[in-house]
């Protein structure tokens, strides 16, 4: 069944299928991204970035809210949004730190190094 737009829709029920449809595609495009944080964090051990890569947060948040603005969003909806990718990019950085942190001492136990002096 194809999306209905807003002004389409007949009926709070029409309503909330297109809003549950959209919510639906907002998770698997969140997964999809979980997918590349995953891999960030492999490709970092072998360089001298760490998970907070500050310049590249403050990048993408402001792309975001910049396509916010070209959407015509309100003021107020474009500072939400930047806010909630600001929490998932938090969040996003706590994984990858304790992947890193976790990869580094198995790294260590392997090499026989466990820290003792």
């Amino acid at each position: 069944m194809d999306p209905k737009r807003p002004w389409e829709c007949a009926d709070m029920s029409q309503v909330r299928s297109e809003i549950d449809r959209i919510d639906a595609a907002l998770v698997d495009l969140i997964a999809e991204r979980y997918g590349y944080v995953d891999r960030a964090w492999q490709l970092k051990m072998t360089t001298q970035e760490g998970a907070v890569v500050q310049w590249r947060i403050q990048q993408v948040i402001d792309r975001v809210k910049a396509r916010a603005a070209d959407k015509n969003m309100p003021p107020e909806m474009i500072d939400m949004v930047g806010a909630q990718w600001r929490n998932m990019i938090g969040w996003f950085v706590q994984f990858e730190e304790e992947k890193l942190r976790q990869a580094q001492e198995a790294a260590k136990a392997k090499s026989g190094d466990n820290g003792s002096a």
